[in-house]
């Protein structure tokens, strides 16, 4: 098997994933809402076209679900499906299961998980008990922690193997 060195075609392997940097906005968010939505879409969806545009449209929505609490009162209205146009039960209840964690763990803002996530005691407790949640892998778990702010290498490893299947690249471990 070859593979093709040549620069020009990198961008287009990049952009065909969905993963170039130069158009990649972070991933960073100051809004709990908007971190548990995203933490919950992004297994297994084009981030850019799925997920970055209901959690856009959540943010605008409802801009005081930046705490737990403010998420709390709208989770309550069962609007959510509508507001993030996602009629899924198994997500919507992934997005209830996680802001759930978050309150039992006294987490209200953005500063405070990212506090949790730099405290080695706090981040295993919360890490253990988001790890309760169905589908919350580690990968999941590492992703919760990059859209706080804390890189972790957890964001690269889908691109890169995306980057690998489009340049022809089989049989890796």
């Amino acid at each position: 098997m070859t593979i093709d060195k040549d620069p020009a075609n990198t961008p287009a392997l990049t952009d065909s994933q969905g993963t170039d940097a130069s158009t990649e906005v972070s991933r960073v968010w100051d809004h709990i809402g908007a971190i548990i939505v995203d933490a919950t879409l992004q297994r297994r969806q084009n981030y850019n076209e799925t997920v970055k545009p209901r959690v856009v449209a959540l943010v605008a929505a409802w801009p005081d679900a930046a705490t737990t609490s403010g998420f709390r009162r709208h989770l309550d209205t069962g609007k959510l499906s509508e507001v993030i146009s996602w009629p899924s039960p198994g997500r919507l209840a992934q997005v209830e299961d996680i802001t759930c964690v978050f309150e039992r763990q006294g987490i209200e803002t953005v500063m405070e998980l990212r506090g949790t996530l730099e405290d080695h005691a706090k981040r295993d407790s919360l890490r253990e008990a988001l790890a309760e949640v169905r589908h919350v892998s580690p990968k999941t778990l590492d992703y919760i922690g990059v859209l706080s702010g804390i890189s972790t290498g957890a964001d690269v490893d889908v691109p890169i193997g995306g980057e690998v299947q489009a340049a022809g690249i089989e049989d890796l471990p």
